[in-house]
């Protein structure tokens, strides 16, 4: 009867101890033999017998492990490279990065970014042969430790909603630049209790072209000041405002504003965050981001996050490539699937959208000649780091008298502390 299993090990020991006895044992013996083995060891009557005819296994302690393992693909060098580069692109994606290589890299070296003891020339080659999947591979454990979550502040409103149209995520796409769906994002920290910064955020959805401004409340008098400052940064005229339900934007103030501009206005469906993808997804990957979720309430700080969202949208629209879903394909299953354009980012196509003439061609590209990506990040994270400053004990106190955990804010300040 089976006694009980050993491992792998003992059953080696077992079987090359029995084996010569087994070839020289008659077959009563041998059954006898196999018999003992399968009682010891736990095996299968066809695997004990195997062992005992088969060529002597090596003892445990006499292997060798002959095995090679795969070279690395790419140097301890060129993954550094990899996350300094990373650091000063502002932490994009690995399909956005590999993109973004080639108007980066010469810009980097050009100002000496690249003046780093792993930046060898090799370093350099392997970094522009590396895969997407290959950079988000290697920055999957930098990129784990920033996840951070917020406070929704949306209200529904119940004012005009029956007199502006619906806009939805299955209507047609638009086909030339104009429409822009906006949305705001409030700077309370872990409470909404008391008065607090909101950031103002709106996106074309041809060319991905975004711009932000915080302001200091969601009252409509700052909204329209908001929209009425963005819109003078867009490089083409706004045609349609697009928001969510919330009553910042659905309210007379607003519908006025935007009526003696000729500006059509739409909402989404309530609760459906889908209806304003676009901007839904620049609320994180832009907005929190960048400026966190520690809690903006003095003018000093509103003052600091205008300053950042200068910066950032320079880098945002002229340096950082971004997809755009096109259409759909099926998998062999007969699954849909989403087929993307190559990245580009939002100056690359408003060029190729011919909405802009001659002359605003040339007033956005003199904003790009003489700018290094590099200095753009530096200087975000100079902003970031006296934001941080100012916000981080006050939200700690509100967050320890309210008994919430904030730590997973802290390895987006370790991150931060060593990139400045």
């Amino acid at each position: 009867m089976w006694e009980g299993k050993i491992d792998m090990a003992a059953r080696r020991q077992v079987t090359n101890k029995l084996r010569g006895q087994y070839r020289n044992a008659t077959k009563v013996e041998r059954g006898k033999i196999l018999d003992r083995v399968v009682s010891t060891t736990g095996m299968g009557r066809s695997t004990a017998r195997r062992m005992l005819t088969g060529a002597r296994l090596p003892d445990p302690a006499d292997q060798v492990d002959g095995r090679t393992l795969r070279p690395r693909g790419f140097s301890d060098d060129a993954r550094a490279l990899l996350e300094h580069v990373w650091a000063l692109m502002g932490m994009p994606c690995g399909k956005y990065l590999v993109v973004m290589a080639d108007q980066w890299l010469p810009l980097l070296i050009a100002a000496g970014d690249l003046d780093k003891p792993f930046a060898t020339d090799e370093a350099v080659t392997q970094l522009g042969a590396m895969s997407a999947a290959t950079v988000d591979r290697y920055l999957k454990p930098a990129r784990d430790r920033m996840r951070i979550k917020g406070v929704a502040t949306t209200k529904p409103s119940p004012l005009l909603r029956n007199s502006i149209s619906i806009r939805t995520c299955a209507d047609e796409a638009p086909d030339a630049p104009g429409v822009i769906e906006a949305d705001t994002v409030a700077h309370c920290g872990p409470t909404l209790i008391g008065e607090f910064a909101r950031t103002l955020t709106m996106t074309d959805l041809v060319t991905g072209w975004t711009e932000n401004c915080s302001i200091r409340n969601n009252a409509s008098k700052w909204i329209t000041d908001g929209i009425a400052e963005l819109q003078q940064r867009f490089p083409f005229a706004m045609t349609v405002f697009d928001s969510d339900c919330g009553s910042e934007f659905i309210n007379h103030e607003v519908a006025a504003w935007l009526q003696d501009r000729d500006i059509e206005q739409t909402r989404s469906r309530p609760y459906q965050k889908n209806d304003q993808a676009h901007v839904e997804s620049k609320n994180n990957h832009v907005v929190r981001k960048h400026a966190f979720y520690w809690r903006y309430d003095t003018a000093a700080e509103l003052e600091l996050l205008n300053r950042l969202w200068r910066l950032v949208s320079l880098r945002l629209n002229l340096f950082t490539p971004t997809k755009k879903a096109i259409g759909y394909t099926a998998t062999a299953d007969g699954r849909k699937k989403r087929i993307y354009d190559k990245p580009a980012t939002p100056w690359q196509r408003l060029q190729a959208s011919g909405v802009l003439d001659a002359q605003q061609l040339s007033t956005v590209a003199a904003r790009i000649d003489g700018i290094n990506p590099a200095d753009l990040t530096r200087q975000i994270n100079a902003i970031q780091m006296q934001l941080l400053d100012l916000a981080k004990t006050k939200t700690d106190v509100l967050a320890a008298a309210r008994h919430i955990d904030l730590e997973a804010l802290q390895p987006s300040i370790d991150r931060l502390a060593k990139t400045k």
